[in-house]
């Protein structure tokens, strides 16, 4: 293949639930202008969104990039793919047909992600621990406690960057102290498989939250996710404080099996709704220190950075990377 000229642009959009969000990318280093967020439920499917959106930027005919990369949320396995939140079917050759593209990659949301992290600006995110050393020619991986708990590892390979997207949220999940595992116990009463995202993620903080209660033996409310994190982080309500604090502290142990297992000795990164709307609570949390807290690899772990990412659309960025062409 040919080098990519400066002025070729490329399509990239990150596909959710509730939003589409629409960018574009130009030139060698890919750094994605024009975003826009659309709500899905305002359009049938993925290409009449991105025609709206390339049409209110005066980029139709000819004019429209012949090259596009859209990451989704969901599993990209096998075509057509049907979301899990959301009611678009997303097929290549019908969205090509329609956009006019030449090529088009689709690709899962959190493999976008970790394709960001090479190229992210050290003021795209903040470190959490002593730690702050960020090595992009090492392994990195990217967790993401949101809707549930994504997981993805960045490689290196022959002066570009691979990005492998994993299920590890729904690895098993695991107790660092006799609190946690009587809170694991208490899931596993109305849970077969009790996975890392069982608990660690918007869908998984209400069950946390009912098992630290029964745990305190105090009553437990029907809250929301967004309940708990509110009344946690103003320390209004002792049980969601303390479910809070399990929640980073669970996380922490998390990362760090992440890393023992992948060899991401070039940083852990964090993403999500969550850890970004309780930065505070992560920062003076039990993360760090549980992530260090492997026995005889505590050492290997110290060295490691740990950060949580602040900057915003990071999967377009990542999307970008991936039609990154060599020369």
């Amino acid at each position: 293949m040919v080098a990519e000229s400066p002025s070729e642009s490329v399509l990239v959009a990150d596909i959710g639930g509730t939003h589409a969000r629409f960018g574009l990318a130009a030139g060698p280093g890919h750094a994605v202008t024009d975003v826009q967020v659309m709500r899905c439920t305002d359009f049938a499917s993925p290409q009449d969104a991105a025609l709206a959106y390339l049409a209110g930027r005066g980029l139709e005919g000819r004019s429209k990039p012949a090259r596009a990369a859209f990451a989704i949320a969901c599993t990209v396995t096998a075509e057509p793919v049907r979301m899990t939140n959301n009611t678009w079917v997303i097929a290549s050759a019908q969205i090509s047909a329609s956009l006019g593209l030449s090529e088009l990659k689709l690709l899962n949301d959190f493999e976008a992600l970790a394709l960001s992290l090479p190229v992210l600006d050290p003021g795209d995110s903040t470190a959490i621990g002593h730690a702050t050393a960020v090595d992009p020619q090492l392994p990195m991986a990217a967790i993401g406690p949101g809707t549930g708990l994504g997981v993805a590892l960045c490689v290196p390979a022959s002066g570009r960057w691979m990005a492998l997207a994993t299920e590890g949220g729904h690895a098993t999940a695991v107790a660092a102290d006799d609190f946690e595992a009587a809170v694991l116990h208490w899931v596993r009463r109305d849970q077969q498989h009790v996975s890392a995202e069982r608990l660690l993620s918007g869908i998984g903080l209400p069950v946390l939250y009912q098992a630290v209660a029964g745990v305190r033996g105090e009553p437990a409310l029907g809250l929301s996710a967004e309940q708990i994190t509110r009344r946690g982080m103003d320390d209004s309500d002792p049980v969601c404080a303390a479910t809070v604090d399990t929640f980073f502290a669970m996380l922490g142990t998390f990362a760090g099996n992440v890393a023992l297992t992948t060899g991401a000795r070039g940083g852990v990164f964090i993403a999500g709704g969550i850890a970004q709307s309780l930065a505070d609570r992560l920062a003076r949390s039990r993360f760090r220190e549980r992530f260090e807290a492997k026995g005889r690899f505590r050492g290997y772990l110290a060295g490691i950075a740990t950060c949580l990412i602040t900057a915003p659309y990071c999967a377009l960025v990542g999307a970008a990377q991936s039609m990154r062409r060599p020369g």
